[in-house]
């Protein structure tokens, strides 16, 4: 009996069972994915991070965490260091939103896992009612021992093959939910390690990484606004005496005239 004839012997339950084990197995590669590049890089981004922060480079930190943004580990670290001069509190406050969101971010398909793994036995269940009302139905008491009967029996076990279906896909779909539950578990561990001890050494050297900091985004700006090239400046030159004059020295204010030698001028004119 091949996956057909089982598929087709299930009964009416068997297309929904097909849909839920699309979806959770689409989770699964989906997820697979995801913690397969995290827990590859997460662990030179730390490294990487806390380093710079440990020699008080703190803004190179603060562009290594920025490049790697793209990643948990990376915009976890950048959600403190990307603040204007925060206080050692701010600091922490910042470790902890990002950590809450992270996290949150890592639980993406646990609600289709928790359908799935609810749903798949009570639609297998309820096929193999649907198949033995079926089976049951046509049986009368005189057939008992008969032909019948026995036509009975195999349609019994054929209503069985939804239950069996559903409790294979609620299985399969609860083993890879508690995987990623566990992975995520751990990588809230490793947030907390990497977060108090990057906090630690904030609390050390500040206020210096603050103003370290500070002289980034001032840098920052400045190059983001320099748009235009500067214009080039030539030294003025004496006429009289072809001599320069230096760039400091200011020409003097044109005089102004008084108010009794302008109302002389108008009476001549």
């Amino acid at each position: 009996m091949n996956i057909q004839e089982i598929f087709a012997k299930g009964g009416p339950a068997m297309w929904p069972l097909l849909i839920l084990s699309i979806l959770s197995m689409s989770v699964v590669i989906e997820r697979i994915w995801f913690w397969g590049t995290t827990l590859t890089k997460e662990k030179q981004i730390v490294n990487r991070v806390i380093d710079s922060a440990r020699r008080g480079q703190w803004g190179k930190a603060h562009q290594i965490a920025k490049q790697s943004s793209n990643q948990p580990m990376g915009r976890f670290l950048y959600a403190p260091l990307r603040l204007e001069s925060p206080d050692p509190e701010l600091f922490r406050l910042a470790l902890e939103a990002g950590a809450d969101e992270e996290l949150a971010f890592m639980r993406r398909g646990d609600k289709i896992f928790e359908a799935v793994i609810a749903m798949s036995p009570l639609l297998g269940l309820l096929g193999t009612v649907l198949g033995l009302i079926n089976s049951l139905g046509s049986i009368r008491l005189g057939d008992i021992g008969t032909s019948s009967s026995a036509d009975v029996t195999l349609g019994i076990a054929e209503a069985l093959i939804s239950t069996a279906t559903g409790l294979i896909v609620a299985i399969i779909s609860l083993a890879f939910y508690r995987l990623f539950q566990g992975l995520m578990f751990g990588q809230a561990k490793i947030f907390r390690k990497a977060g108090n001890e990057l906090e630690l050494m904030y609390r050390q050297n500040w206020p210096y990484p603050k103003s370290q900091l500070q002289i980034l985004e001032t840098d920052e700006e400045e190059e983001s606004e320099e748009t235009n090239e500067p214009l080039l400046k030539f030294p003025l030159i004496d006429e009289d005496n072809n001599n320069s004059i230096p760039e400091t020295e200011k020409r003097p204010k044109p005089v102004k005239k008084s108010e009794s030698l302008e109302e002389e001028e108008k009476e001549e004119k």
